[in-house]
């Protein structure tokens, strides 16, 4: 966050158009063109070679500079960029929980800034049929970190009390206190697939859903996948052709009552 403030960061453009301000264009000839420096600077000299694959990852996390937009295929290739810090030995199993609850949040952090800063348009958003506008991946981590928590339940997410309570400890409740302060409304209308796993007993059965759930709609989406790329770090194998589970996405639950 520091190296965007004091680096990076640049003054919005004037326009008429309410989102997509293009100085996101600028912020992103910026951090192409310095972020072989900063990715070389966290890495030992002998694994500086790793730099050409680590780099497309890393620029493509903050969105895309040419439309404007960030979505669950730029938050895959953060994800992606950690893997490979991982494939290199620079990350190890003992870094799993800083991983997600530090490097990751960190990430989580500056991109809803970024967002709003620049009024991102979301992409491949599908409104009140998707989990949030831009992010997928801390629903995952956040109802994996709540799984064993003795008191609380998935019904507290629609819970504002509760939520402010806890949004700084718990990374799912975050992302729902995120939501309601930039959207307004009946949450149920705004935010109708959480809702419905409100209904959901238990946080187990919640994480195994939304990994069902990823894996058909962001895994399996072309539109979403299409440009990912693969290297000698994450390389692509051809797999049997996904079961009829993955064909839809959606939790489909009856929400509370």
């Amino acid at each position: 966050k520091q190296w965007y403030q004091r680096r990076v960061r640049v003054p919005l453009e004037e326009q008429q158009q309410r989102f997509g301000n293009r100085a996101f264009r600028t912020l992103g000839e910026r951090i192409v063109a310095k972020s072989q420096e900063w990715i070389e600077g966290i890495l030992p000299e002998d694994k500086r070679g790793a730099v050409i694959e680590l780099k497309p990852y890393f620029d493509e996390s903050f969105g895309s500079f040419d439309r404007i937009d960030y979505g669950t295929g730029h938050e895959i290739n953060f994800l992606a960029f950690c893997c490979c810090l991982y494939k290199i030995g620079l990350l190890a199993e003992s870094d799993h929980v800083a991983t997600v609850f530090f490097l990751f949040n960190k990430y989580l952090t500056l991109m809803r800034k970024i967002q709003l800063h620049y009024k991102l348009e979301p992409a491949g958003s599908q409104g009140v049929w998707g989990l949030d506008d831009y992010q997928f991946i801390p629903f995952i981590f956040g109802s994996a970190q709540l799984v064993a928590h003795p008191q609380l339940a998935p019904e507290d997410l629609v819970d504002a009390e509760t939520v402010s309570q806890h949004h700084e400890d718990f990374m799912f409740f975050g992302c729902i206190q995120f939501i309601n302060q930039v959207k307004v409304g009946p949450f149920a209308e705004h935010s109708n697939q959480l809702w419905n796993i409100s209904a959901v007993k238990t946080w187990s059965k919640v994480n195994q859903g939304l990994i069902k759930m990823y894996k058909a709609e962001v895994l399996c989406k072309q539109p979403v996948i299409q440009h990912f790329v693969f290297g000698s770090l994450l390389s692509y194998e051809a797999q049997p052709a996904l079961s009829s589970t993955f064909a839809g996405g959606r939790l489909n639950l009856p929400g509370p009552t």
